[in-house]
């Protein structure tokens, strides 16, 4: 089927994807603008597993500062050659996971991340708010809670800010079907002027 120009240049703005990708995508769809980008974000997915087991020790370190300095966040994100961590469609990557932290604020990369203590804590919590009602749906109530927990609380599985319809870590399989390499956010820190500084007994000093 003949594939409009401008169906294309969509798609491409819409997921990341190439070109041929885009094309390819869309007559394997029958021109289903949805299907296609459903599909692009699956081949991102399976093209970062299959990249997941090797090693990324190359990469950049990012910064994004807003509200007139008052909000600062350092990301780290590893890539397998010093090559792609110079590319533009990289460094936006960086620019883009660097203001998400800053906007939505996560605790941790991955749910991996989060301490036993933490998680434990967060299901003794919806166990208490759901007391009372029976066995099968207090359980059916914290699991579906804490899945939620975990959306909000870890970077790879919040709504990516530019698009709710896509997480974080369906912007980075869409990258790595782009760059064709490994790509994993490592770390990150986020700064607010004057946290913590109530708890430090006012004087501005961290304890």
């Amino acid at each position: 089927m003949e594939l409009s120009a401008n169906l294309i240049k969509e798609l491409r703005e819409k997921t990341g994807a190439g070109v041929m990708d885009c094309k390819k995508a869309l007559s394997e769809t029958q021109g289903d603008f949805e299907k296609a980008v459903k599909l692009l974000h699956e081949r991102g997915a399976a093209q970062a597993a299959k990249k997941a087991a090797r090693v990324a020790s190359e990469g950049s370190i990012g910064s994004y500062i807003h509200a007139g300095g008052k909000l600062g966040v350092l990301v780290e994100i590893n890539c397998e050659s010093d090559f792609v961590a110079k590319t533009a469609d990289f460094q936006t990557l960086i620019k883009e996971i660097a203001m998400q932290i800053a906007a939505a604020n996560p605790r941790c990369v991955k749910r991996e991340d989060l301490s036993p203590e933490i998680i434990a804590q967060e299901r003794q919590i919806y166990v208490a708010q759901a007391a009372g009602k029976p066995e099968a749906v207090v359980t059916k109530i914290v699991e579906g809670k804490l899945e939620k927990f975990f959306r909000d609380a870890c970077l790879m599985e919040q709504s990516w800010i530019r698009d709710p319809n896509r997480t974080i870590a369906d912007l980075l399989g869409e990258n790595v079907g782009k760059l064709g390499e490994k790509i994993e956010i490592r770390r990150f820190v986020r700064f607010q002027l004057g946290e913590g500084a109530a708890s430090a007994g006012g004087d501005g000093a961290q304890a």
